[in-house]
């Protein structure tokens, strides 16, 4: 027995950590191009130029510490949203309000709910709590609905439906979502995680489909919460700044767990400006759709099976090995998520980067393709 093992929490002596990307290793400037990162759904174009200039004039306040209510992003958010004040909630990121959600509302006997192959960090949220994670199987790559339906018992306080999920990119329709919220029993809470909002729903727009009435819930009063995040559209994943949006009572009980000055100012400046930067979200959703097609008939090309993606990411099967994929594509300087990890071992996520990065990582599949057949 190891030094700490019989004194650290059960939950923290038998969990796994979260599976990061590999290292970029990045060379020196005169040495060959960085890494091109393909591994973790982030922004190809940066951080929002109204929020860059933000983050620069916040910094001169940087000695002081950041409004721990985060005052001045609330009251833009609820403004944006059209819903009371008390129905936001601003954390470190949209996982930071996953893991205020778990600790406010999970506890050893009990559990959450979700599917299988969706987004690593529940797990990690649910079982730091003492609470277990149940994961009904999946169908076609998507939810099968009724098989979560019909894993909530009398010990369930939480489900969370990832839409669009990652890693399959897959998305409920607005209507599913409805039949599904009408028939969970009230002692249940609904989390909607919404980080790819933007994406979908201009995926759904081009597609003439409804993708979410999210926040209508909240104006009927369900038990829903609704997770979104400044880390994709707008650019600011290292910046760390999410929220939710939920019922003010539940809200105000998860800000009791709330770590203190946990959103920095720099973080609150950007998210403000960033808001506003309505034309810059535009251009990296439209370059994000025309890119997803370009990318999936490439790969389709290559004897690939590619699953139609409503996120900034595509997945895809490759049938054989991802790992070994995974690896011989970073030896051509391009790192991409082998899923593995997700229970799907022949299968690879690739985020959609911009069209020169895209163009190279394609060449590098049909190097790596033409090397695999000429064996």
């Amino acid at each position: 027995m190891s030094r700490f093992s019989d004194l650290v929490s059960k939950p923290a002596r038998e969990m796994g950590g979260f599976l990061p990307a590999p290292p970029s290793n990045r060379p020196p400037a005169d040495a060959e191009p960085r890494l091109i990162r393909l591994d973790s759904n982030e922004n190809p174009f940066g951080p929002s130029p109204r929020a860059v200039k933000a983050m620069q004039s916040a910094l001169a306040s940087a000695n002081s510490y950041p409004d721990d209510d985060c005052a001045e992003l609330r009251d833009k958010l609820a403004a944006h949203h059209e819903v009371p004040t008390e129905q936001v909630l601003v954390t470190a990121g949209s996982t930071g309000m996953l893991s205020l959600l778990c600790q406010t509302m999970l506890a050893p006997g009990l559990n959450a709910v979700t599917s299988e192959r969706s987004f690593v960090v529940y797990a990690m949220a649910v079982h730091a709590t003492g609470a277990q994670l149940i994961e009904a199987p999946m169908r076609d790559d998507g939810f099968d609905l009724a098989a979560i339906l019909d894993a909530i018992n009398e010990d369930t306080r939480l489900v969370f439906l990832a839409n669009p999920n990652n890693p399959t990119g897959t998305m409920v329709e607005a209507t599913a979502v409805d039949e599904f919220i009408a028939e969970v029993p009230g002692h249940v809470v609904v989390v909607l995680d919404e980080a790819y909002y933007e994406f979908a729903a201009h995926f759904a727009a081009r597609h003439k489909v409804e993708y979410s009435r999210s926040l209508e819930y909240l104006r009927l009063g369900a038990n829903v919460v609704v997770l979104r995040t400044f880390s994709k559209a707008h650019g600011l994943a290292g910046l760390r700044v999410g929220y939710g949006l939920g019922p003010a009572e539940l809200l105000a009980y998860c800000a009791r767990m709330r770590d203190t000055f946990s959103v920095s100012s720099v973080a609150q400046a950007a998210a403000v400006a960033a808001l506003d930067d309505v034309d810059f979200v535009g251009r990296v959703v439209s370059n994000n759709a025309e890119q997803a097609q370009i990318l999936g008939v490439g790969l389709s090309e290559l004897g690939y099976r590619v699953v139609p993606t409503a996120a900034n990411f595509l997945y895809c099967d490759l049938g054989e090995d991802a790992s070994g994929f995974a690896e011989r594509l970073r030896g051509e300087g391009v790192s991409v998520r082998p899923l593995g990890g997700w229970g799907a071992p022949s299968c690879i996520r690739v985020s959609i980067g911009t069209p020169e990065q895209n163009q190279i990582f394609l060449s590098a599949a049909r190097k790596i393709a033409g090397t695999s057949l000429s064996r």
